[in-house]
């Protein structure tokens, strides 16, 4: 019986001691070993089947972790860590305790950059090249990136710096046509011709002065180690184009690499996804509400057009990208473009939904600022995955978004506590607005069946009682409202706590918060973003300002990272889950009057 290799790979130095026609066999048993643990525990899968052979020939030629070894964005880099002291607890990835979904530098020397956004790995490879080279080591720096994420403008900012470097700075091209999506753009055009041979035109790796080799095929590991191997010798910047394909050795995930970029759990042997339930019909995700809601409105509004930068699938940009697609645009893993883009329609008399991912529009906050917001532009910015997202952790959590746009004046702040709000602030905003707004909703399902009602005009600024109390007042932005009214349900005393969905953080309620100044004893704010710059900020602000003296107690994400965790176990160690609350909420609110 054949010996399995993997049982005796803890480290790349044990790796190094294989002979290059052992290499064969170790990859298909370290796909095997990733195709038996995310089948079971879910995650990222086709981005890691795909980089196999290409991470075992870096790991074999080079000598990690003294040569740094950047994966770009981090969702192809489960073999990575498998080979690098990590097999025995990778059944723990993205668990809480457990370790990261993402390379994550306090987790491995190994891994040398944390990286959970797109773009980042030339930049970053390139800095640790020129502090080597200042401080006269010689080693190799190596900056593995996909199609997708070196058509991002960081990425071409790290490029045309390097060229101009004589640094020892190696930057492969992990080619295999998709990002989370298809990729899309020129690039990828110039890509496709590349590897057809047809094109013509001169190498845009070779004019930013790289040393361009390839394109070769990722899965060769004589290919590939002869190349590595090669590249070691030549001096200064150099580049890599290496062709592999996404989902490799799971034929389900090969033919489709959208599902399979994490597919949750699945047959190991077979391939097929698991089928959630079909006992209860369940709620859609706030995603689908808004993928068909903009379509809805569309067809009836000739100016709305939709804006995504690389998620149609997972904004649900895609609905309206098949049924209206000259109006709706995927630009590529570019949130700064997206946004200006945006502010240019804007211009022009056209309504853009411009649809980003919370922590991603982080990426954009001075074209929010200055081509938005400076100029008054009624773009509307649907902001999916706001609040704590699970098991993705620190890198992907929506909760900055609250604080970092509060500040930005002209800019109208709304979160819908359910599907159906989602859907009339879309309507509302379509209408015609004054300023720009961001409309901030969390990744997952809401609670609310029957969604598609008739439109309904939301005015600006209104919040709304959902509970009528005495003694405390609890207030709430978005759809963690519902935890909230959990806990208000399962309070004894709950006759003496009244519940205010804000709506608004900006602009603020304030008729309604001189009423509740004037009427309660005690005031609670409740929020899945950070607690400090957030919605409760500007509670405690407009006290300030007013003189109230009502004690107030804000609630929401502490100032630290929150680790990843199933979004349940978040609540609970933040202590923002319903039974938390409910403690909290009786033990203010008094038990008679």
């Amino acid at each position: 019986m054949q010996k399995r290799l993997l049982d005796h790979i803890n480290l790349p130095k044990d790796l190094r001691q294989l002979q290059p026609n052992d290499l064969p066999q170790l990859a298909k048993e370290l796909r095997e070993f990733i195709i038996n643990i995310v089948a079971t525990k879910e995650g990222h899968l086709g981005a890691s089947l795909g980089v196999v052979e290409l991470t075992l020939a870096l790991h074999y030629v080079f000598n990690t972790p003294d040569d740094l070894l950047i994966w770009d964005v981090g969702h192809q880099a489960y073999g990575h860590k498998i080979l690098t002291g990590r097999q025995d607890i990778f059944h723990t990835n993205r668990q809480e305790g457990g370790i990261s979904g993402f390379p994550k530098r306090a987790e491995s020397a190994y891994d040398t950059f944390g990286v959970g956004h797109s773009s980042t790995s030339i930049s970053a490879a390139l800095g640790m090249a020129i502090a080597s080279q200042l401080k006269g080591e010689d080693k190799h720096h190596i900056a593995v990136i996909g199609d997708a994420s070196i058509a991002s403008g960081m990425a071409f900012e790290g490029l045309n710096h390097a060229g101009v470097t004589d640094t020892n700075l190696l930057v492969i091209l992990n080619d295999n046509a998709i990002g989370i999506d298809p990729s899309v753009g020129a690039l990828k055009q110039y890509l496709t011709n590349v590897k057809k041979g047809k094109e013509k035109q001169d190498n845009i790796f070779e004019a930013l002065n790289f040393d361009y080799s390839g394109p070769i095929d990722g899965h060769d590991f004589k290919a590939l180690i002869s190349e590595l191997e090669r590249l070691k010798l030549v001096k200064g910047p150099k580049f890599l184009h290496v062709i592999t394909t996404k989902g490799k050795g799971l034929k389900q995930a090969e033919d489709d690499q959208v599902k399979y970029h994490a597919p949750g759990k699945f047959n190991p042997g077979t391939g097929e996804v698991y089928a959630k339930s079909a006992s209860r019909q369940q709620a859609p995700k706030f995603q689908d509400v808004f993928g068909h809601t903009i379509v809805e409105l569309a067809v009836k509004n000739k100016n709305i057009v939709g804006i995504t930068p690389a998620m149609p699938t997972g904004s649900s940009l895609k609905f309206m990208m098949e049924q209206i697609p000259e109006r709706a645009f995927d630009v590529g893993i570019a949130e700064q473009h997206a946004v200006t883009l945006a502010a240019g329609m804007a211009t022009q008399g056209l309504i853009p939904f411009c649809n980003i991912y919370s922590t991603f529009l982080q990426r954009a906050y001075d074209q929010v600022i200055h081509d938005v917001a400076l100029q008054n532009l009624p773009v509307i910015f649907c902001l999916d995955r706001s609040g704590l997202v699970g098991e993705d952790g620190a890198t992907h959590h929506g909760v900055f978004d609250l604080a970092y746009l509060r500040c930005i004046p002209n800019l109208i702040i709304f979160a819908p506590r359910h599907e159906v709000e989602l859907r009339n602030i879309m309507f509302t905003a379509q209408l015609g607005l004054d300023h720009p707004i961001a409309i901030r909703y969390p990744r997952g399902r809401g609670r609310i069946i029957d969604w598609q009602q008739p439109f309904s005009e939301i005015k600006i600024g209104k919040a709304i009682q959902l509970k009528e109390g005495h003694y405390l007042a609890v207030l709430t932005i978005g759809s963690i409202s519902s935890i909230v009214e959990d806990a208000i349900d399962s309070c004894t005393n709950n006759d003496h706590i009244s519940h205010y969905d804000m709506r608004f953080v900006k602009p603020l309620d304030e008729t309604l918060l001189h009423h509740m100044f004037k009427t309660y004893d005690h005031i609670i704010t409740v929020e899945d973003g950070t607690i400090i710059g957030g919605f409760g900020s500007a509670i405690l602000e407009f006290a300030s300002k007013n003189n109230y003296a009502t004690p107030i107690k804000t609630l929401g994400i502490p100032d630290r990272f929150i680790e990843h965790a199933s979004i349940k176990q978040q609540h609970q160690s933040l202590k923002i889950d319903a039974d938390s609350l409910s403690l909290l909420f009786s033990s203010i609110a008094p038990l008679g009057l």
